[in-house]
């Protein structure tokens, strides 16, 4: 007997899902597209490519709503349960409470698995068209604008260029510098070096070599002849890296950590803080759905719209707290990984407090 009630509450709680989900995913893409239908008209862009970029858009929209969703569609179905008496009747029939949370929780850990696939590497392959194309008919025109950038290329290798030209791919004043320990090893320094598409790897120009022993130096001077150089670096280091970690893979995610750990760039925290959020989302699911099924499980005079209402607003302070807490780690206020985490923690805390209070 419990065995069909299981599934009838478990198939109620994920098509409630993903109904909810498909109508509110389509509702904010035909937003969307009247928003934007303007550029599309203004850059010609083809209607393939906006098909394209709306099937991209759609993933990403569905797994930045789930934790509002998941919370909705548990406290619909288990107030309209709890309304119909059926919790009641499943109570009285010697059924535990935590035995009654079982579907709902299995629901959610569905969802959470789901999740997990889709933000690690789903997504971050729809996304890489979804960025390129909002950069291309969106966004302004990027030039890279830094100046004087130090950074490694290896973990003794330095390098160091005046300017970008991101239109041709050049890198002025370029200099390369191998240290160990606190000697300068040698030195190579060039006018410019400039990207080759067709061999992948840089042509420095105009440029001199200098190797440092301790009788002297050996020096190399080639105005007039250019020579290719092979380095961990590429022209879309200079590029647009504006939600550059949202179309990377969990796998690439780690190796772009690592890559810029190495070189010892300033932004390796934005990367790290995509990392934690997602492993750390997917888990929401399961804590708003415990939630939600102790909040809605007691009839209430209120009726059903009652505590909807109540499970958007329970809903929107948690996105409110995960937006603030990924804003506190980004700034570098808190430690990244607790401060990503806090929401959950705030979130379980509340649940187990509920649930100690509610009615079994």
């Amino acid at each position: 007997m419990m065995k069909i009630i299981d599934r009838y509450i478990l198939i109620k709680f994920l098509t409630t899902f993903l109904f909810v989900l498909g109508v509110l995913v389509a509702i904010v893409l035909i937003i969307t597209f009247s928003e934007r239908n303007e550029s599309f008209i203004k850059n010609d862009v083809p209607t393939r490519l906006i098909i394209e970029y709306f099937a991209a858009y759609a993933p990403y929209i569905a797994n930045l709503i789930t934790p509002i969703i998941v919370f909705i569609a548990v406290v619909f179905v288990t107030s309209k349960l709890a309304s119909h008496t059926e919790i009641i009747a499943i109570l009285s029939g010697g059924v535990s409470y935590p035995r009654m949370l079982r579907p709902f929780l299995v629901g959610s850990v569905i969802i959470a698995i789901v999740s997990f696939i889709f933000t690690g590497w789903i997504i971050p392959e729809a996304n890489k068209f979804r960025v390129a194309f909002e950069r291309k008919f969106f966004d302004e025109e990027y030039n890279f604008s830094q100046r004087d950038v130090h950074f490694k290329v290896s973990p003794t290798t330095y390098a160091y260029i005046a300017s970008y030209d991101t239109h041709r791919d050049i890198a002025y004043r370029f200099t390369l510098e191998e240290v160990k320990g606190t000697a300068v090893e040698w030195k190579f320094a060039a006018r410019q070096i400039k990207w080759d598409s067709v061999e992948l790897a840089w042509k420095a120009q105009n440029w001199n070599y200098r190797e440092f022993h301790e009788m002297g130096e050996v020096y190399q001077n080639e105005p007039n002849k250019d020579t290719t150089l092979v380095l961990n670096m590429r022209p879309e280091d200079f590029g647009n890296l504006n939600s550059l970690e949202q179309t990377l893979t969990l796998n690439e995610l780690n190796d772009h950590i690592a890559d810029l750990k190495m070189k010892g760039a300033d932004n390796v925290p934005i990367y790290v803080i995509e990392k934690y959020v997602r492993y750390m989302s997917p888990f929401s699911a399961i804590i708003l759905t415990f939630i939600g099924v102790i909040l809605s499980s007691r009839k209430t005079r209120g009726g059903v719209g009652f505590q909807i209402a109540m499970g958007f607003m329970i809903a929107f302070i948690y996105i409110i707290l995960f937006i603030a807490a990924k804003s506190n780690a980004e700034t570098g206020a808190t430690y990244p990984l607790l401060a990503v985490w806090v929401p959950n923690i705030i979130f379980t805390a509340i649940g187990v407090l509920l649930y100690r209070f509610v009615p079994k």
